[in-house]
């Protein structure tokens, strides 16, 4: 079942890369007494993700930590180095906490899998963006398969 308002965040744990290597983080660290911008895609360096998706939040940066927002999150079915690469890629510096799920763990237990072997892509996260507070889901917006728009920062800024 996917997740949806008013549910709380499944415990997982998942990966980021730091200078000194690859790291676990668990969801209760990420959301636990935080208000979370989270957003998740396919998969780094796809155009949309890169030329759309990501830009939105770290363009939107400031306008989120002005509403209150702690920290923004995302993430996708790839392994660590390549988040960290794409972040880097992005220059995204310490703006976006680029989270790996790398066996799709948690895009599993939210319910938010997408199909893509018909492209060679396999198992991804849909595309989408919630807003959660203290571990729970305020907003969740998710995107039709192939679309762009309703998960972006923009959006997210409307309805926090």
């Amino acid at each position: 079942m996917a997740l949806s308002v008013g549910d709380t965040i499944p415990a997982v744990t998942l990966r980021h890369k730091t200078a000194e290597g690859i790291d676990e983080i668990t969801t209760d660290e990420i959301f636990k007494g935080k208000n979370i911008a989270f957003f998740a895609v396919p998969g780094a360096f796809t155009p949309t993700c890169s030329a759309q998706h990501l830009p939105s939040f770290v363009d939107n940066a400031d306008a989120l930590k002005a509403k209150g927002v702690d920290g923004i999150v995302c993430l996708s079915v790839n392994d660590a180095f390549v988040m960290g690469a794409w972040g880097a890629a992005q220059n995204v510096g310490d703006t976006v906490l680029m989270l790996a799920d790398g066996n799709g763990e948690f895009t599993q237990a939210v319910g938010l899998e997408l199909d893509g072997s018909g492209f060679g892509l396999g198992r991804r996260s849909q595309r989408y963006s919630m807003y959660v507070e203290d571990g729970v889901v305020r907003q969740l917006n998710v995107e039709p398969a192939g679309s762009f728009g309703e998960s972006s920062a923009e959006t997210l800024l409307e309805q926090i």
